[in-house]
């Protein structure tokens, strides 16, 4: 089986990674991909948001399976366009992508669901913004405001803060640019990623793991794509974990299919246990990053065929999936200035180490590897336990030099010293 990655991310390059300990994959491709899939894959250049382009290169390298990881061109309907080729893919239409592109669709299939979530309001017009945050927010018994931008942000559309003026100005600024704005309660508790494998009405999970959004240790400073992540989690109890799957995840899967628009492919959906139970914060429509780095770490079952049966219809019979004992860290090395305009440009020594995954890099024509990007490299460490797997993640960011980066020292730190309670 051939198969054909589209991304260019730390991401991409754990699936890649993965898919190429998979017996029957026998070759791969990764488009644009970066510095360090270059080292794994044939690496070609396409136009990710072009279905055309998509399928012409998917032809070209004889792709029998295209796995997409970004969630734009899903939005964008390129995975409709590879099937519609005849050629298998993981992800979904755009139609069920929308469970992403657009916040107020996903709370809409959530309500009819029955699914718990967040009180929400859409707000389209600017002169109804006061009164709507007068709705929400410390006021009314919430610690803080929650503004979201209802369309694809990169993970970054989000503001949660005590401060009213803070909420205000971010959701101005996303209603000047004409995007709608979604305010919601805040959800207490510790927050769970959950990725399910699913096909229709068949739902596979796999690990639950954690991210950290905030760029500074202790869940200071502006929010980001993501700093870190850990796998699995300790204080989630196993009957949470099901009741996610069950209560949450089908129910959604089943709404989707009965609107005509059924899922195939990667569903994420990050939530808070909080004292009531498990409540969505939000679903995705693809393999979340930095938490895909840590989960498929420890994934002993062949990826490949995992995913190609999603893609083909026939995920029903993979049977459960097998993981390795112990714990996986993962751990963002973010550029100077990161979550704002990036320093890029500055080579970095130590790249090349067993456990670094390469998201913004690229090689100069000297050959040396610099900084293209804010999520520079994402560093992976396992262990027999969450501590183990810390101190081998930051015992490899040791040994890595890039001018200005900096990185969270507090990942999966809680969970190791058991600080946190469901």
């Amino acid at each position: 089986m051939r198969v054909l990655v589209i991304g260019s991310g730390a991401r991409e390059h754990a699936l890649l990674l993965a898919l190429r300990r998979d017996p029957q994959v026998t070759g791969l491709a990764i488009a644009p991909g970066n510095a360090g899939t270059a080292r794994v894959a044939e690496q070609r250049d396409v136009d990710i948001a072009s279905g055309d382009e998509v399928v012409a290169l998917a032809r070209d390298v004889r792709a029998d399976l295209v796995v997409i990881g970004p969630e734009v061109p899903l939005v964008l309907g390129v995975a409709d366009a590879v099937r519609a080729a005849g050629i298998a893919c993981f992800g979904p239409s755009a139609a069920a992508a929308r469970i992403e592109g657009s916040k107020a669709f996903a709370k809409d299939v959530m309500s009819a669901a029955g699914v718990s979530t967040a009180v929400s309001e859409i707000v389209d017009n600017p002169a109804l913004l006061d009164a709507a945050l007068d709705r929400f927010g410390p006021p009314n018994g919430d610690p803080a405001w929650v503004v979201k931008d209802d369309r694809l942000a990169a993970g970054k559309g989000v503001v949660v803060t005590p401060d009213r003026e803070v909420a205000r100005a971010h959701a101005a600024g996303l209603l000047e640019a004409g995007h709608p704005v979604l305010l919601e309660s805040y959800l207490d508790g510790p927050e769970v990623s959950l990725f399910c494998v699913v096909d229709d009405h068949t739902v596979v999970p796999l690990l639950p793991a954690q991210d950290f959004k905030r760029v500074g240790d202790g869940d200071t400073g502006p929010n980001t794509g993501g700093m870190g992540a850990y796998a699995p989690l300790p204080w989630l109890p196993e009957d949470v974990h099901r009741s996610i799957v069950a209560d949450i995840v089908e129910p959604v899967a089943a709404e989707l299919a009965r609107r005509g628009c059924p899922f195939s492919g990667l569903l994420y959906v990050g939530l808070a246990i909080t004292a009531k139970g498990p409540a969505v914060v939000e679903f995705n429509c693809r393999f979340g990053d930095p938490e895909t780095q840590a989960v498929l770490a420890l994934l002993e079952s062949p990826l490949g065929q995992l995913l190609h049966a999603a893609a083909t219809g026939v995920l029903a019979d993979f049977g459960e999936l097998r993981w390795s004992d112990g714990a996986a860290v993962a751990v963002v090395l973010a550029a100077e200035n990161y979550p704002g305009r990036p320093r890029v440009g500055d080579v970095i020594v130590g790249s090349e180490a067993e456990g670094v995954l390469h998201a913004g890099t690229a090689r100069r024509q000297d050959g040396e590897i610099v900084s293209s990007g804010g999520r520079v490299l994402s560093v992976v460490g396992t262990g027999a336990d969450l501590a183990a797997a810390r101190a081998a993640a930051y015992h490899i960011l040791d040994s890595i030099r890039l001018p200005g980066s900096h990185f969270r020292s507090d990942i999966g730190l809680a969970a190791a010293e058991g600080r946190i309670r469901v």
